[in-house]
């Protein structure tokens, strides 16, 4: 398989604890890296880091990572294994043991507006848990700022993408905290997938009660930046979120923007949307954008209210499907939760098992030679043997283990 390969270098320039614009690059994008700056898991070879992530009021490094046949998400350093069916204590479950369960959701997720976990590596060397999701090729649906806005229909054709995505995750009780353009990724199909739960929440009943913030500062809601401590709706998060998203698919930039962290928070709470000059847009956009940019998160307008907005559905003449349509619960049991995470053997072992299968031979790995001198097709019992005698064929032998010199 062409897994390709970059290193492990580089740091995310984002303030965010999102993607950056390589994350999301398809193969042979960007610049090539030499083979021995590779980080092989199993089939997968580790590119470049491109950001990391806090997790609630704890600090953990959770890596960004990008294969280039999948992409990788995260790691988390120190975790215990999550609690298992047998044990007799309360279930009270960390924010590492969290990780668990969420991972196994995430897994069971499918839609055509949500990217797609493949599976979970867990890297004992490393101690991080690498989350390989499917390769979105296109990238960002757009970069920000940009001079090359989209047309209504075009913004249109996304946004409806967006809203089925969105109502899947809310379905799943699952608030995403990161909406923007550079998290939605286009498909060769021309849909749009909502991509980077790096923040996302889990909740019970019918909302999420958050009291922390979390995403992008230019894309956060009034509501979460008030220096009263209280909790804030999470579906009314994702829908200012996907207001400035939409602003930006038509004007290129921010409805918010300032050269100062405070400054930008000031506006965000206080300063009314503007529209500019150029492009004009129409009437029942900006009549969208007015309701899912309200200050008052009690008076936002709700997803199923923006499925029927006539923007939207140009009119009533293309409704969006029904939320029983396309929304299936999604369930799992501990024993899924247990199997959510797939170990990585450790070098040494796959060093053995390759020179094993490249011999032909499945005797004691662990034999000297001396004791069995017929055997001489016995690949580990050849290492120890050489590696005594002679340093230089021991270099030899291992030098034909590598990942291009076994025969698949």
């Amino acid at each position: 398989e062409d897994t390709g390969c970059v290193s492990r270098t580089g740091s995310c320039p984002c303030r965010s604890a999102g993607r950056t614009r390589d994350s999301a690059a398809g193969p042979g994008e960007g610049p090539p890296s030499s083979p021995s700056d590779c980080i092989q898991l199993n089939q997968y070879k580790l590119k470049d880091e491109i950001g990391k992530v806090r997790s609630d009021n704890e600090t953990f490094p959770i890596s960004f990572l990008a294969c280039s046949k999948c992409k990788v998400l995260c790691g988390t350093s120190g975790r215990p294994p999550p609690t298992r069916p047998d044990d007799r204590r309360s279930k009270v479950f960390g924010p590492l043991e969290r990780v668990y369960q969420e991972i196994a959701i995430l897994k069971k997720l499918d839609h055509l507006n949500i990217v797609k976990l493949v599976e979970v590596l867990d890297d004992p060397a490393e101690d991080n848990l690498h989350m390989v999701f499917e390769l979105v090729p296109k990238g960002p649906v757009m970069e920000v700022p940009t001079d090359s806005p989209f047309s209504e229909d075009q913004a249109r054709l996304y946004l409806r993408d967006i809203i089925l995505g969105l109502e899947y995750l809310h379905y799943q009780k699952i608030i995403h905290r990161d909406i923007k353009p550079s998290n939605l990724l286009l498909g060769d199909d021309g849909h749009v997938k909502i991509a980077d739960f790096g923040v996302s929440n889990e909740f019970e009943g019918s909302d999420a009660l958050l009291s922390s913030t979390a995403g992008t500062p230019a894309f956060m809601a009034p509501e979460t930046l008030t220096e009263q401590k209280q909790s804030f709706s999470g579906k009314a998060l994702d829908v200012w979120a996907l207001g400035v998203t939409l602003f930006c698919f038509v004007y290129g930039k921010c409805p918010f923007i300032d050269e100062y962290i405070l400054g930008l928070h000031e506006k965000i709470r206080n300063a009314s949307v503007e529209f500019p000059v150029t492009p004009q847009i129409s009437v029942e956009l900006q009549d969208l954008l007015v309701q899912m940019l309200d200050k008052d998160p009690e008076s936002r307008i709700p997803v199923p209210d923006i499925k029927l907005h006539p923007w939207v559905t140009l009119d009533g003449a293309a409704p969006l499907p029904l939320e029983e349509e396309h929304c299936t619960v999604v369930e799992v049991t501990e024993e899924e939760v247990q199997n959510s995470v797939k170990l990585i053997p450790s070098l040494s072992t796959v060093i053995l098992v390759k020179s094993m299968l490249r011999k032909r031979s499945f005797s004691n790995p662990f034999e000297f030679p001396g004791k069995r001198e017929n055997r001489s097709m016995s690949a580990p019992g050849d290492l120890l043997s050489n590696g005594s005698s002679s340093g230089s064929s021991r270099d030899g032998e291992l030098e034909d283990l590598h990942e291009d010199g076994v025969s698949s």
